[in-house]
């Protein structure tokens, strides 16, 4: 696709389509049916918009905050693993486009690029550091104490992954980490542990995943660290009612990209209750899906402060490294904008429910 032509999410999407090579089952699918990938897509179709009319927006203003930081819009490119097998650039050509933006960045554990080296090389992004609670307590300790060192704001908790989900497209394509890829955090938490240097990385986390992680667990989390803590991977009222009691700084509605259990509703779908169930003592975040800043729109009248984009980001890698994510954002904080005006309001605060309508309480003719 000619350059002049990504005009959208989905234009960059085409543009990635076969150029990942070996690599795009791992980036691209879900798990099982992959019904929950397809449906977090689909979700914000089933939400119509309710705009106003004969209000000045001449001046609108898209910025706002998470966890007290200013970001110049409600956007923010969640963790996503091993992100140099899609660009050279990888996680640091991401975090310099969030930083340019100003928008909220996520490194992941299974990063191709090293926390410290994300922290001298992005170090005015508003960067936080995704990690698991694994089975030997001491190597996320390790993580975490390495996070705050290299000037991270926050930490994700993933808990959404007791086991890894049945991942059918990958296990057909026989997917193993390409040889020349190296993740510098798993190889710092190789060293701690023993008999372990030459076990591929992928054996090495499955193993390390621990099914008895309990909310007991967050309470040793945050125990140890200075740093705010946001529990991604909620999908119901009760678990967000569990996480606010244990003083987290923040949820994040999330199904793994629908990596995770098939058949979960759409991310979208399960905002609502969760925002509800939260009550504003919290904030509240939401990834999955998203293709368009129309999307985020739609997400924050429904209550989320903030939006993750995820796999949109890996596809502007592929098309202009660094520079292509910073296009990318351009573009959707670009229709973030549009859907402002055109819905009638200057500033996020004045989004709200009012603004969207569920299509099945449209009325029939």
């Amino acid at each position: 696709m000619e350059e002049t032509r990504l005009l959208s999410v989905l234009d960059y999407e085409e543009y990635a389509r076969g150029r990942l090579g070996p690599v795009e089952a791992y980036f691209n699918s879900g798990c099982h049916l992959e019904q929950t990938l397809k449906d977090n897509v689909s979700a914000y179709s089933r939400y119509r918009f309710r705009p106003r009319v004969l209000k000045d927006v001449s001046k609108r203003d898209m910025s706002t905050t998470v966890l007290g930081s200013p970001v110049s819009c409600p956007v923010g490119v969640a963790p996503m693993s091993m992100c140099r097998m899609a660009h050279l650039d990888g996680e640091m050509g991401i975090a310099k486009a969030c930083e340019r933006h100003r928008v909220p960045f996520g490194l992941s554990t299974l990063s191709t690029v090293g926390i410290e080296e994300i922290g001298t090389g992005a170090p005015n992004s508003v960067r936080w550091f995704q990690l698991y609670i694994f089975k030997e307590r001491r190597l996320t300790e390790t993580l975490v104490q390495r996070a705050e060192a290299a000037g991270f704001s926050a930490l994700v908790l993933t808990v959404d992954a007791p086991v890894g989900g049945r991942r059918l497209a990958t296990a057909r394509e026989g997917f193993t980490v390409p040889g020349h890829i190296r993740l510098p955090n798993i190889d710092a938490s190789k060293s701690l542990t023993t008999d372990v240097a030459n076990m591929p990385y992928m054996e090495f986390v499955a193993k390390q995943l621990d099914p008895s992680v309990t909310w007991d667990d967050v309470r040793w989390l945050q125990n140890f660290t200075r740093l705010p803590l946001i529990v991604k991977g909620i999908h119901t009222a009760e678990d967000a009612r569990e996480a606010v009691s244990h003083g987290v700084s923040a949820i994040w509605v999330s199904n793994h990209g629908g990596r995770q259990l098939d058949g979960v509703p759409a991310s979208l779908d399960v905002l609502a209750e969760v925002v509800d169930a939260v009550g504003g003592r919290c904030e509240v975040y939401l990834d999955g899906g998203v293709r368009s800043g129309f999307d985020v729109i739609k997400a924050v009248a429904i209550g989320a402060r903030a939006v993750f984009i995820g796999r949109p980001a890996l596809w502007g890698l592929v098309h202009k490294g660094t520079e292509g994510v910073v296009n990318l954002l351009q573009l959707v904080k670009d229709e973030v904008d549009n859907a402002m005006a055109l819905l009638g309001v200057t500033t996020l605060s004045e989004v709200n429910r009012n603004h969207v309508i569920h299509k099945s309480f449209l009325p029939r003719l």
